[in-house]
């Protein structure tokens, strides 16, 4: 009983406290105040530093669900239902889910140690005391960053991906760009496209909010700073598989 009661009280704080980003960022867009130089340098961290990673991940995963699902469909002569096969594993499945783990393992760990290293050292009382908001200068910047990186990265990891499948096709059937790109677009709908960006945006949203509230949640003691990281990553790593599903069965249902 009291666990549950324990785990209302961190929704509830949860809730108000991703509110409160919500209404932070509607203030950081329109003063577009001196922290958005925090935001260039988490799209910096999170995006482009992540590309060599996420480049690499997406030309194998594309590559190995053309070898290993070509011939399975080939053996019952249906050789085309491999680009359906491949919008939806990359750009409509894995892509964003895969991007999201890619950041959480980077960024999210990041986020929750830094911020919960500044609590410790009271450097968030320091802010408060001179009168900033440490939601609005600090939170809401790696909030924004986050989301605009996995929202960036997802996109970029769709198309690598499905050139990942084109290199092995054009490898073992000499497949022309022309044709292959051409079968892509026939099957690829704009729905395809809208739950992708909607999955990494609410993704992105998901990690970077918990991140952050792990972060400052920490007390008093150095050790915390190491915990809150990994509730950080295993938190992200839940809801981010929760919320996936939860979207995939609404797109399926719709």
């Amino acid at each position: 009983m009291v666990k549950v009661r324990m785990m209302r009280f961190h929704i509830f704080y949860f809730l108000g406290f991703f509110t409160r980003i919500l209404k932070g960022t509607g203030r950081f867009i329109v003063k577009r105040q001196i922290s958005f130089k925090i935001l260039i340098m988490q799209i910096l961290f999170t995006f482009v530093e992540a590309l060599g990673i996420g480049t690499l991940l997406a030309i194998g995963l594309g590559g190995a669900v053309n070898i290993i699902v070509s011939p399975m469909l080939a053996s019952i002569s249906q050789e085309k239902l491999i680009y359906p096969v491949l919008i939806t594993l990359i750009t409509r499945e894995l892509g964003p889910l895969l991007t999201a783990f890619i950041i959480t393992a980077r960024s999210g760990t990041a986020i929750a140690t830094e911020i919960a290293g500044m609590v410790i050292s009271h450097e968030i009382e320091a802010y408060i005391s001179v009168g900033i908001d440490p939601i609005e200068h600090l939170a809401v910047p790696r909030f924004l960053g986050v989301t605009i990186s996995l929202f960036l990265l997802n996109i970029y990891f769709s198309i690598f991906g499905l050139a990942g499948s084109f290199i092995v096709s054009m490898l073992f059937n000499s497949m022309p760009p022309g044709a292959y790109f051409n079968n892509l677009l026939q099957v690829l709908r704009v729905n395809d496209i809208l739950i992708s960006v909607i999955k990494s945006i609410v993704l992105g949203m998901v990690i970077s909010s918990t991140a952050l509230y792990h972060g400052f949640e920490v007390e008093r003691a150095s050790t915390e700073v190491p915990v809150a990281g990994l509730r950080a990553v295993t938190a992200s790593l839940g809801w981010c598989i929760l919320f996936d599903v939860l979207l995939s069965a609404v797109y399926y249902i719709t």
